[in-house]
């Protein structure tokens, strides 16, 4: 029979259990695995700590909580800032009695409405750029063979050299084209999946670029070495990080102290897009460049968008092609001095491990009211 601990692992907000027995000072005795992935902290380094460690607020001084139990009466606190390793984020918390001694404290992170959100629709716009993309690659491929076979027919019929080279002119730039819809495209083939240590692909990734500019970034790296191997194609997500990273160390061309920060974690009870994954492995590389161009920041994932003179805008479009084909995701953050790209990968894919995505959405809206 499930303890209401094993339950309380499945929800997909933070929830905290302290307990006054020992003292007063409401120390914290139990910490589910979404609480675990909300303060950064496994539940090792959290338990015996009291709940005001965590959270520094008015509703949460031993005399507060000493209150609810001796009243029974619930409380729900909003916007209450909480100060996390990664900085300040906004929490809604609710702290209720569970039994003669102890409290559960349940959090709600507000901005994950509106990463859920965010990410549907990052998902759905994914999706339909593929779609396009493959129509556009049947639309130009079928008239570019038959240009190619025509070209080819004519270079047998001529007698001159000088007129051949038209038809080779022809020929070439026929393949050029259809080498061009197949970069768009992305990778095409069945990936080969497999146990894959993403700190290897990373490490591959650094030994290419410094070969290419010796000793000139600096790279921080920060892993965790916790973190399970995932199901994924080593060398496809060899490419996705070559072509972050790569555009990293060109925007760092002018920078006086390129730095490349590598920080990898696993977060718990994730959604990408319309499944919640229980392990899910976050992947982040920083760069202190220039950061994105605003009149590009909103479209650089679609092909053919570059911030770069005679770039040519198909790597991040690549490398979401790979992310989505891995069931996994892509973002960017950035301001002058600070560009963020974070992979989200599922640790197994989404048909062993994945929850439905529109019954957390549900179970999430009705904890609003």
């Amino acid at each position: 029979m499930a303890t209401y601990r094993d339950i309380l692992d499945q929800l997909n907000t933070a929830v905290a259990v302290v307990d006054a027995a020992t003292d007063a000072s409401f120390r914290i005795t139990y910490l589910n695995q979404s609480g675990q992935s909300l303060f950064g902290r496994s539940d090792a380094r959290v338990i015996g700590l009291p709940l005001v460690k965590l959270i520094r607020d008015d509703h949460t001084t031993p005399a507060v909580l000493s209150n609810v139990l001796a009243t029974g009466q619930p409380f729900t606190k909003r916007e209450a800032p909480l100060y996390l390793p990664d900085g300040l984020v906004r929490v809604n918390y609710s702290i209720a009695p569970l039994s003669a001694t102890e409290l559960l404290v349940e959090f709600e992170r507000l901005d994950r409405f509106i990463r859920i959100d965010r990410d549907e629709r990052h998902v759905t716009l994914q999706e339909t750029m593929r779609k396009l993309a493959r129509g556009l690659a049947h639309e130009v491929k079928n008239p570019l063979g038959g240009i190619r076979g025509a070209a080819q027919l004519l270079a047998r019929e001529l007698t001159r050299n000088d007129q051949r080279e038209y038809t080779s002119v022809i020929m070439a730039e026929a393949d050029r084209l259809r080498n061009l819809v197949d970069r768009i495209l992305g990778p095409n083939g069945r990936l080969k999946f497999k146990q894959v240590n993403i700190h290897h692909v990373i490490e591959r990734v650094i030994k290419v670029l410094d070969a290419e500019a010796p000793s000139r970034i600096r790279f921080e790296r920060a892993y965790d070495p916790s973190l399970p191997e995932i199901e994924g194609d080593f060398e496809t997500l060899v490419q996705a990080t070559l072509n972050v990273l790569r555009n990293a160390a060109l925007a760092l061309e002018e920078v006086d102290d390129p730095v490349i920060q590598l920080r990898t974690r696993v977060l718990r009870q994730f959604t990408i897009g319309t499944f919640r994954h229980r392990l899910v492995a976050n992947v982040e590389f920083r760069d202190n460049g220039p950061g994105v161009p605003d009149d590009i920041a909103e479209n650089i994932f679609y092909p053919m968008i570059s911030g770069r003179p005679g770039g040519s805008g198909l790597g991040l479009a690549i490398t979401q092609t790979i992310l989505a084909q891995h069931n996994g995701l892509v973002e960017c953050e950035s301001e002058p001095g600070r560009t963020v790209f974070s992979f989200y990968l599922p640790i197994r894919q989404p048909d062993t491990c994945a929850k439905p995505f529109m019954a957390e959405k549900a179970s999430l809206e009705s904890t609003r009211g």
